[in-house]
């Protein structure tokens, strides 16, 4: 008798028949190698040995079986990402320019990405005392947080937009460099954000002294004179309505410095070496003016006295938040902070107009930029994982779920560096005022919607993970939880829909005027091209739908546009986005999927906020809303 046949005869003369007693003929068993197979002091018994000198291992305890899955492998970002080579080969096909980001991504692939996992799974934490009792305030990251930094300096990620060595596309460039750079920045590129933010506003209010200095230090290339700014402008009241929210005071000196008071709820990048902040100045009865009319801007740096503390800063807690977490973000009371003013009194929100089209332009590129990443990720991992005997790129309803994530990945990339190209254009000198109006609308538009553009494609991106995607030590969860804080950083969706509608009604219109005539003239580009025809029809169709309901809305009360300014902000998203697919695929270095990107996107309810003026959405009473969402009645 073979050594299954008496484990099978001693099965059933025990009286515990099992599955295996129904199967006909014995099906081959995996043999699992194993260096232990027993806990020690523990005897094996008969029928255990019985198996092993047969050579199969049933699954008990360290026995997990031969199957491991491969991960996803992180492959030079540049190089595998045919939409940006595309596009900067079409616009600045400059070899210093694409040698530069092929060898950048080659090091984001090969240690950047490990120090970004390092920021994540070492976050900052706060030590408020010394060993001896005295107040410290120390904000502690890891070494890999300080490495990014350096190689911040190093590559040039703020510098580039300052350096402007490249014209008009420096921007386009930089840009560039900070998408490949963001997935595995381990959030660095916050920091950057307000740096690259701070040189700005700097710059914009000419650069002297007390900030010449500082704006030498925020855009060099050198690490050891390196710094980054932070933006401590939330207070409780606050979020984005600064103008009343805003209770932090400056005290004037005699030497015409001033002394912060207040309470700062969220400063992020708390660890800068620099802020600009809000605050009132305060009159020599410690009276302020309210409102935005109160408001001043004011640059202080962070430092410490000879005993280690804070120069007139108490850090009062770290943030615990749901993404993020390698970046230190605090609660701030500032007792006395040293500070100079920048603007002039009471034009602190005019002066940070310009740090906010920075700050929503790199939160744009990172929106699209965890797009790509968490693509190129699921791309390598469909071929390396098998599922009901194939690999998951011979699936074609996977290959269509992946495909629906790239053509919005693809809109995303466009959209951010079209406006882009803008900055650069204003910053060089370059701009009509076409460009100028262009930009100024397309920036509330562009931050919004690829914020929430990215939380739904990363988030189907990890769904192509399986369960591995639910898992925190793959590092892929991280990418859907830092991806939520994009829709709400720098204005949520709702606010900068309405800030649409400001800049519509302070250019008397102009900025539409202008998205139509560029709409039109990137559609025109393409109409000589039948395999774009659909696609063109398409986006053709829905600008004539929106001039539409722009004509209708002008004739209504303010209240119509406010209840329609998220949907229409959508549509002023896909409609723009189709339009630049559509010139995309039309230069003569565009590739077959380039068209098929710009028919499927053009696929798509391009502007909503046709539809659902038709249905009424914008004239209802809007109690019915309300009674919706506060119902508690119970019928019957």
């Amino acid at each position: 008798m073979s050594v299954s046949s008496a484990l099978l005869s001693r099965r059933v003369a025990g009286g515990s028949c099992r599955l295996w007693c129904v199967i006909p003929s014995p099906r081959p068993l995996i043999h699992v190698r194993s260096a232990s197979v027993a806990e020690p002091g523990r005897r094996r018994s008969n029928e255990e040995q019985l198996w092993e000198a047969a050579g199969y291992l049933p699954f008990t305890r360290a026995r997990i079986g031969p199957f491991f899955q491969e991960n996803p492998v992180l492959k030079n970002p540049f190089v595998e990402d045919a939409l940006l080579r595309g596009y900067l080969k079409r616009h600045i096909p400059q070899e210093v320019i694409l040698s530069d980001l092929c060898a950048f991504g080659e090091h984001v692939a090969k240690e950047v990405d490990g120090w970004g996992r390092e920021c994540e799974v070492n976050p900052p934490r706060l030590v408020h005392f010394d060993p001896w009792g005295r107040r410290v305030d120390h904000i502690v990251t890891s070494h890999a947080w300080k490495r990014m930094k350096d190689l911040s300096a190093q590559e040039g990620l703020v510098a580039i937009g300052y350096e402007r060595s490249f014209g008009e596309w420096s921007r386009v460039y930089q840009m560039s460099k900070l998408y490949l750079f963001s997935p595995s920045s381990g959030l660095y590129t916050c920091p950057l954000a307000m740096t690259d933010g701070a040189a700005k506003v700097i710059q914009s209010l000419g650069v002297s002294w007390p900030v010449e200095d500082a704006y030498s230090r925020l855009t060099t290339r050198h690490p050891e004179r390196f710094w980054t700014s932070g933006q401590w402008m939330t207070e409780r009241q606050g979020g984005s309505d600064v103008a009343s929210g805003t209770e932090t005071v400056a005290v004037p000196q005699t030497d015409g410095s001033y002394k912060l008071h207040g309470f700062k709820w969220f400063t992020s990048a708390t660890d800068a070496d620099m802020t600009l902040t809000l605050a009132r100045v305060q009159d020599k009865t410690g009276a302020t003016i309210p409102g935005s009319k109160g408001l001043s801007l004011f640059y202080a740096e962070v430092s410490r006295d000879e005993d280690g503390r804070l120069r007139g800063i108490e850090v009062q807690r770290l943030k615990d938040k749901l993404g993020t977490r390698q970046m230190p973000t605090a609660e701030l009371l500032l007792d006395g902070l040293p500070a100079r003013r920048l603007s002039e009194e009471g034009r602190g929100v005019s002066s940070i107009a310009n740090m906010l089209t920075i700050t929503r332009i790199h939160n744009s590129v990172s929106a699209a930029a965890a797009m790509r990443r968490v693509l190129q990720l699921a791309r390598d991992y469909a071929t390396r994982r098998t599922t009901f005997g194939k690999l998951l790129k011979d699936h074609p309803l996977h290959m269509q779920t992946l495909a629906r994530m790239e053509v919005e990945s693809r809109g995303a990339f466009l959209l951010v560096m079209d406006v882009c190209r803008l900055l650069g254009r204003e910053e060089s000198g370059v701009a009509t005022e076409h460009d100028a109006h262009l930009l100024r609308l397309l920036t509330p538009v562009v931050k919004l919607y690829t914020g929430k553009q990215a939380v739904a494609v990363v988030s189907e991106g990890l769904e192509s993970f399986g369960g591995q995607g639910y898992i925190e030590d793959t590092g892929l969860p991280g990418i859907l939880r830092d991806a939520q804080v994009l829709s709400i950083w720098e204005g949520t969706t709702n606010v900068l829909s309405l800030d649409v509608l400001r800049c519509v009604a302070r250019s008397s219109g102009m900025v539409l005027h202008a998205y139509f005539s560029h709409t039109k003239s990137l559609l025109a580009g393409a109409s000589s091209v039948s395999s774009l025809a659909p696609a063109v029809t398409a986006v053709g169709g829905a600008l004539c739908e929106l001039e539409e309901f722009v004509q209708v809305a002008a004739t209504r009360a303010p209240s119509y546009l406010e209840l329609a300014a998220r949907d229409l902000a959508y549509s002023l998203a896909r409609i723009y986005t189709g339009a630049l697919l559509i010139d995309h695929a039309c230069w003569k270095g565009a590739s077959p999927s380039d068209t098929y990107a710009a028919l499927r996107w053009c696929e798509q309810d391009l502007c909503p906020v046709a539809r659902n003026q038709r249905r009424g959405h914008y004239d209802s009473n809007t109690s019915l809303d309300a009674a919706l969402v506060f119902d508690q009645s119970i019928q019957g």
